[in-house]
């Protein structure tokens, strides 16, 4: 009897062993539970980490840890967190459960009955969590600690508009003392002293007015007593200025006046009668207000007044139409995008405080404006599209734009530069202009003292153009890595190392990392913290990010760029490495390894990255299912191109079994060989992992381009890198397909043209007349197309008056004839980027000629769905689709039957047929 129960429960151990060990595929249910590491925080003192893990569909649980992985506390349903800068506690918002939303809404609960977000304190050294109720805003200091400030959403107390004013508490966090306040519409915190101002409506035991309070000495001051109409709360650094717009008159229509304080009674210090502003304009309360960093000015803004409506005139005897004019500067339909947003624009003035003296800096003419030094110098620098702007249309960018100093003193506009294909930038202590001309490709500086020009780059000193542009207009920088203290030098990028130039070509320029070209190993800076508009101490501590463009693999390096060609390696693993976090006021850094297998995981070290601490663990659920692998494959274009592309294979890959292929692309992707490629239910591609879990293989091949063939470009490099992979031995050549979405699938659908390999293809939202598409609006901007076929992407190179054939031969409608391949179009209704009817001649082409097809337009969405709803919905149907065409799967109800405008809503047609 003994022999025999030991033998059962050896019998039932292994197979408990043997069940834990069979993984299985992931489904897209699955995947709509992973998790993402959405938020990151290290507390200044670098004790603590907080982060939130967040899956599709879910709550998100915010974690507390320290960095050496002991955990303090999981809190569910919590989000958008922070520490305060004392490092004593985590201020955040908790939000309902989902499921608990969803039931109430299944009960039909009023949108103002669901539960409301909560504000939660969290002290970190006692665990202690407290809980207010019907959270409305918050605001938590960035450099001081001690207090925070927030609202609650009021129950009643309408006022006589019927708004709703919501009471103010300000939060002692050391002795968790409240102050309330009745009826505030607006408060601001300063940004480095424990100051804090609002604005109350009042009630019958509180005074109306506009209020000033000092946290540390518990003080609050009124500086303006009573109602009105308030805009622009404004406090400098140090909390002792305070400016705000306001009217008090009670007029229905607001003339807003500008009254500042400095620790006294709020005075009028401008208002429309002031002779600076230009003829009827008005202070607009739509301009923000800012102090300069000396204090002594005031920014703010003006605009043209509103023409008043005509009441004798009803609302329908107004035509309702839009005129379109051939030479306005803007096409009619960028206006009407831009309508709201240029409702609301102003132009920037500055009242001079001392002098008392106001200036109108910024005119219309002008398309942008830039502080020089936070607002302390004495000029400003603004650009200038206007006499180039109607080019613009076909040309797209860089924009041609003139550069002009304008006084702040007088307001006088000087040009110092004509037409230049850039935007200019200004250096930390202002003494330059720079820029990087796209037409010469060289990083151009402008001394503002002396009036110079200086060229500090030239391609035969350094490449800091884009080597690998192959679109038809001029190739973009490598962008710079910033300005080392005092404007000494500018740090710029070429495609491998970082330069050190000077900003008066005196020096010659200087490469500060040596070795990155002749490694191909691309150096980026990485600062922690910085400042902004700081420049590079020489003794900040500075870390490299490397990639190497070879093993596709990250490394950080130490780096002093007083000491060029001298840096050393940090960590330098086979991996894909995130940018590093440092906390403000220790040596605590946090970071992410991954590669197509390894989830990136938060990893805790100091600046010497030993001694690494795994601080999350975020997908512990991956180990259940069978994943994927990934490696890189080389082949020759029918140009005779060597190209690369990432091939990713089953976890339990056999190379003697056939399996089916999915070929997945999109302009050149195999640099990120080692991503992770987080699982999701994409809106526009296919999830690799999901893929590679049941049993596909993927291949992702790069495309290089030639001017004027896009679509040739695409099949000379895909086609030959597929026979490649086929040639392997391990893939069903009858059990191809393709996948692509805009770009991508404008390619998938080209290629469908040119070859019958494919059993499948999926294109999403693909352009397959180029001519129709060429004359169209990009709806989400309001931009003609043209500039993107003449100049950009898809890489025509000339107008369709110039180069009509080539519109015609890379556009796959007009040989949709040849076409014997499946294909599933998603293309939504709502695109601004693609127009829709680009899908809809496609799909009618192929049901002219009775070829199978089928098109999805999910209606609340733009170029792709973005509600997980429909995500989840379209990467069940393309699966279903790849699995009935590439795997033999039986057809599901909609691609064989359709499903009736009747039944929308109602029957999703995804059983599968009998």
């Amino acid at each position: 009897m003994k022999k025999i129960t030991a033998l059962a429960l050896l019998l039932h151990v292994g197979s408990v062993v043997f069940a834990q060990s069979v993984k299985r595929p992931l489904t897209f249910d699955d995947i709509l539970k992973w998790n993402r590491i959405t938020e990151t925080h290290l507390s200044n003192d670098g004790n603590y980490i907080v982060y939130k893990e967040e899956p599709w569909k879910g709550d998100p649980v915010l974690k507390i840890t320290t960095p050496d992985d002991d955990e303090v506390e999981a809190i569910d349903c919590a989000t958008n967190a922070k520490i305060t800068a004392d490092s004593k506690f985590v201020i955040f918002t908790l939000k309902s459960p989902e499921d608990n939303i969803r039931m109430l809404k299944l009960k039909k609960t009023k949108k103002e009955d669901l539960p409301k977000d909560k504000l939660a304190i969290y002290e970190l050294k006692t665990g202690k969590l407290e809980k207010i109720d019907s959270l409305k805003s918050r605001k938590v200091p960035e450099k001081w600690s001690g207090w925070i400030a927030y609202q609650t959403i009021p129950q009643n107390g309408d006022d006589k508009n019927g708004k709703k004013y919501a009471p103010l508490f300000i939060r002692n966090l050391e002795n968790g003392e409240l102050t309330e306040i009745p009826a505030v519409s607006n408060y601001e915190l300063a940004e480095e002293k424990e100051v804090l101002a609002y604005i109350s409506e009042g009630d019958s035991t509180f005074d109306a007015g506009v209020y000033v309070v000092d946290l540390i000495k518990n003080e609050q001051q009124k500086v303006l007593d009573g109602k009105g109409k308030f805009e622009q709360l404004t406090l400098n650094k140090t909390g002792e200025k305070l400016a705000f717009l306001a009217d008090t008159t009670g007029s229905e229509e607001a003339e807003y006046s500008l009254y500042l304080s400095a620790g006294e009674t709020a005075q009028i210090i401008l208002d429309n009668s002031d002779a600076a502003i230009p003829g009827n304009w008005i202070i607009s309360e739509n301009g923000r207000l800012s102090f300069s960093e000396n204090n002594k000015r005031l920014f703010f803004g003006t605009a043209p007044a509103k023409a008043p409506k005509d009441t004798t005139i009803l609302e329908e005897e107004i035509p309702v139409l839009d005129i379109w004019h051939w030479n306005e500067e803007e096409l009619h339909t960028v206006q009407l995008n831009n309508k709201s947003g240029d409702e609301k624009k102003t132009y920037l003035a500055v009242v001079h405080l001392d002098e008392k003296h106001t200036v109108q800096l910024e005119t219309e003419f002008f398309t942008g404006i830039r502080p020089i030094k936070d607002g302390d110098a004495d000029q400003l620098l603004a650009w200038s599209n206007r006499p180039y702007a109607v080019q613009s249309m076909w040309e797209g960018s860089p924009r041609h734009l003139d550069f002009y100093l304008i006084d702040i003193n007088t307001g006088e506009a000087e040009k110092f530069k004509e037409d230049c294909r850039a935007r200019p930038m200004v250096s930390p202590e202002g003494k330059f202009v720079y820029w990087y001309d796209a037409m010469d490709t060289t990083w151009i500086t402008y001394d503002i003292a002396n009036g110079k020009e200086y060229c500090i780059t030239t391609s035969e000193t350094v490449q800091v153009a884009n080597e690998l542009n192959d679109i038809p207009n001029p190739p973009g920088s490598y962008r710079t890595a910033g300005w080392m203290e005092n404007d000494e030098a500018l740090l710029v990028y070429d495609r491998f190392d970082i330069w050190k130039v000077d900003p008066t070509n005196s020096i010659k320029p200087e490469n500060i990392t040596k070795n990155g070209r002749a490694s191909k190993v691309n150096y980026r800076l990485v600062r922690f913290n910085p400042e902004p508009n700081e420049g590079i101490d020489p003794d900040e501590e500075l870390i490299l990010k490397a990639h190497n463009e070879v093993t596709r693999a990250d490394s950080y390096f130490t780096f002093d760029p007083e000491k060029p060609g001298t840096q050393k390696v940090l960590l330098a693993e086979n991996m894909k490495l995130g940018t590093p976090k440092k906390a403000k006021e220790a040596g605590l850094v946090v970071f992410t390894e991954e590669n197509f297998e390894t989830y990136p995981n938060l990893l805790a070290s100091d600046l010497s990255f030993k001694n690494q601490k795994q601080i999350s663990d975020a997908a512990p659920q991956q180990v259940e299912f069978i994943w994927g692998t990934a490696e890189l494959v080389s082949w020759r274009s029918l140009d005779g191109l060597e190209l690369e592309g990432t091939l990713h294979k089953p976890e339990n890959f056999d190379p003697d079994k056939k399996y089916p292929l999915i070929v997945n692309f999109y302009e050149k992707s195999s640099q990120g060989l080692l991503n992770y490629r987080m699982p999701e239910n994409n809106r526009s591609t296919i999830d690799y992992h999901y893929y590679t879990s049941n049993g596909y293989v993927i291949f992702n091949p790069d495309v290089y381009y030639k001017e004027g063939y896009p679509g040739e470009s695409a099949f000379n490099c895909v086609m030959p890198g597929v026979n490649k992979v086929v040639e392997m031995g391990f893939i069903d050549p009858e059990r191809i397909g393709a996948q692509g979405h805009s770009w991508g699938g404008y390619q998938v659908a080209y290629l469908a043209t040119r070859t019958n390999m494919f059993a499948a293809i999926e294109s999403g939202a693909p352009v397959v007349n180029m001519f129709s598409a060429y004359g169209g609006i990009r709806w989400g901007s309001g931009l003609n197309r043209s500039f993107q076929y003449e100049h950009t992407q898809s890489r025509i190179g000339k107008s369709i008056w110039e180069a009509p054939l080539r519109y015609l031969e890379n556009s796959p409608l007009f040989t949709a004839d040849k076409i014997e391949t499946p294909i599933l179009i998603m293309h939504n209704d709502d695109d601004g980027a693609v127009p829709w009817y680009q899908g809809i001649e496609f799909f009618i082409a192929l049901r002219r000629m009775g070829k199978p097809s089928w098109l999805l337009n999910y209606n609340e969405a733009d170029h792709w769905p973005l509600k997980v709803r429909d995500k989840h919905d379209f990467q069940i149907r393309m699966a279903q689709f790849f699995d009935h065409y590439l795997k033999g799967h039986p057809m599901p109800i909609w691609m064989k039957e359709g499903v009736p405008a009747t039944k929308k809503g109602i029957e999703m047609g995804y059983d599968l047929e009998d």
